[in-house]
C-alpha cells in the first residue's frame, strides 16, 4: 500500500471489541489480566499486552504501529514531546566520559541539552561543521557515543550529507541519530541513507494544527542496544511516555499528513519565489529554491519537496520587529508546521538567552525572521507580507 493508504488503514494490534474504525481512547491507567501467568508474561515482555499506562497504552501503541508501518522501522516509541524523544535517544547511547559529535547549528534547546545538561553529567559535546566531512571523521574517536544532527537545521536551513556522515560513523562503530522534524518521514527514506535512529517532534506536521505535544523515536534496529535501553530502562524510569489523548489526536493528524504536507510544501515554494522578488527583503533562505547552496543535496536526500520553513532577512533587528508588529494575517507565535502561518524572530526568542558571540558562532542573525508556512492561500500570505513591508519607516 502507498503511504497515504497505510496511514489510514494500519490494523489495530488487537481488534477493538466494538469494531471501532477510529482508534479508541483508552483513558485509563491499569489493565486487568485473566490470571497471574498472563500478568507475569505482560510485565516481563513475553506477550504483547499493556501492563501500566506509563509504559504502554493501547491508543499510544496503535499510533506507534502506524508510524512503524509508514517508516519500516524495527521499533517506534512515542513520547510526550519532541525534546523528550531527543533526550531519551541521547541518554540511550551516552555515558560519563563519552562525547557526542554534533553541530552548533541546532535548535536552541537541543544545543542546550547537549552542551549544558549532558555536559554536567560528564558527556562532552564536540561541536563541528558537519558539512566538512574531514572534520567529522577527525572528531569521532573510541569515546564517541553518537553523531547527532538535524537533517535540515533550524533556523539556519543547513543540509549535511547524511550518507557520507553515516558511512564515516559506521566505519567507527558509531550510530547516526538524526532529528528529521523539518521533512516528514512520509517523504524520506533515511534508513537508506544510513540513519540509525530518527527523532521527531510530532507536535509539528503530525499533530495537524498544533493540537498537541509529542515526540517519536524511530529506530531502524542497526544498533539493538539503543531500543533495549529506550524500552526497558529510560521509558520505564523517566516517565516520558505519550498520553492516550495525544496519541488519539496525532493518529488523526497522521491520517491527513500527506495531504496537508503537500500543500504546506507547495505554499512554501511559491511564497519563497515571490519573496525573492521583493527588494526590501535582503535574503530568502529556502532549500527548495534552485539557487540555494543545499538545493541539489536536499533534492537527492529528501525528494522533490523541501519542507515548510523558510527565513527572510531584513536590514536590522528593529526592521524585523516593526515588520512583525504590522503582520495582520500571519501569526506571531512559536511552533512549526501548524495549519496557520507563524512568524518568529529566533535571535530574540528561541535563542534569546544565548550571548551575542555564541549567536554569531551558531549563525543565528538578528536580521532573520523564521516563517513556518501554513495552509492558507499563498496569495493572501504574500499580500500580508507586502503590506507589512511597504510602510516608509521600514
Amino acid at each position: 500500500m502507498r503511504k497515504q493508504t497505510t496511514a489510514i488503514n494500519t490494523p489495530f494490534v488487537r481488534p477493538d471489541v466494538y469494531g471501532a474504525l477510529a482508534v479508541p481512547i483508552y483513558n485509563n491507567v491499569s489493565f486487568e489480566f485473566k490470571d497471574a501467568q498472563e500478568m507475569s508474561d505482560a510485565f516481563c515482555n513475553r506477550i504483547k499486552a499493556p501492563d501500566y499506562a506509563r509504559i504502554a497504552n493501547p491508543t499510544v501503541t496503535q499510533f506507534e504501529q502506524r508510524v512503524k508501518a509508514l517508516t519500516g522501522a524495527d521499533h517506534v516509541t512515542a513520547f510526550n514531546s519532541g525534546m523528550a524523544a531527543i533526550s531519551t535517544a541521547l541518554l540511550a547511547v551516552v555515558a560519563q566520559g563519552k562525547n557526542v559529535v554534533t553541530s552548533r547549528h541546532l535548535f536552541g534547546n537541543t544545543l542546550a541539552l547537549i552542551s549544558g545538561t549532558l555536559l554536567r553529567l560528564g558527556v562532552k559535546p564536540r561541536l563541528r561543521d558537519l558539512t566538512n566531512l574531514e572534520a567529522v571523521e577527525q572528531a569521532i574517536d573510541e569515546q564517541t557515543a553518537c553523531v547527532f544532527l538535524e537533517i535540515v537545521t533550524n533556523p539556519q536551513l543547513e543540509v549535511a550529507d547524511l550518507k557520507a556522515i553515516a558511512d564515516i560513523a559506521h566505519k567507527k562503530g558509531v550510530p547516526l541519530i538524526a532529528d528529521s522534524t523539518v521533512i516528514p518521514f512520509t517523504e524520506t527514506n533515511l534508513k537508506a541513507l544510513g540513519v540509525d535512529v530518527e527523532v521527531v517532534s510530532s507536535t509539528k506536521y503530525i499533530s495537524g494544527g498544533g493540537t498537541s505535544l509529542g515526540g517519536l523515536i524511530i529506530d531502524y534496529g542497526t544498533f539493538p542496544q539503543i531500543n533495549q535501553r529506550v524500552k526497558y530502562d529510560l521509558l520505564i524510569n523517566l516517565g516520558v511516555y505519550m498520553t492516550p489523548q495525544t496519541a488519539y489526536m496525532q493518529t488523526l493528524g497522521l491520517e491527513t499528513l500527506d495531504v496537508r504536507y503537500q500543500r504546506h510544501a507547495a505554499n512554501t515554494l511559491q511564497l519563497a519565489k515571490d519573496l525573492s522578488e521583493i527588494p526590501a527583503i535582503h535574503r530568502v533562505n529556502y532549500i527548495g529554491l534552485p539557487d540555494n547552496p543545499y538545493y541539489n543535496l536536499a533534492q537527492q536526500q529528501f525528494g522533490s519537496t523541501a519542507g515548510a520553513m523558510l527565513t527572510i532577512d531584513l536590514e536590522s533587528k528593529n526592521a524585523c520587529f516593526r515588520f512583525m508588529n504590522r503582520l495582520k494575517l500571519i501569526h506571531r507565535a512559536t511552533n512549526l508546521f501548524d495549519n496557520r502561518t507563524l512568524a518568529i524572530h529566533p535571535a530574540s526568542t528561541i535563542f534569546g538567552l544565548f550571548p551575542e558571540r555564541q549567536l554569531e558562532q551558531m549563525d543565528v542573525r538578528q536580521t532573520t525572521i523564521r516563517l513556518s508556512v501554513g495552509l492558507e492561500s499563498p496569495e493572501d500570505l504574500l499580500l500580508d507580507i507586502q503590506q507589512a513591508l511597504k510602510l516608509d519607516d521600514l
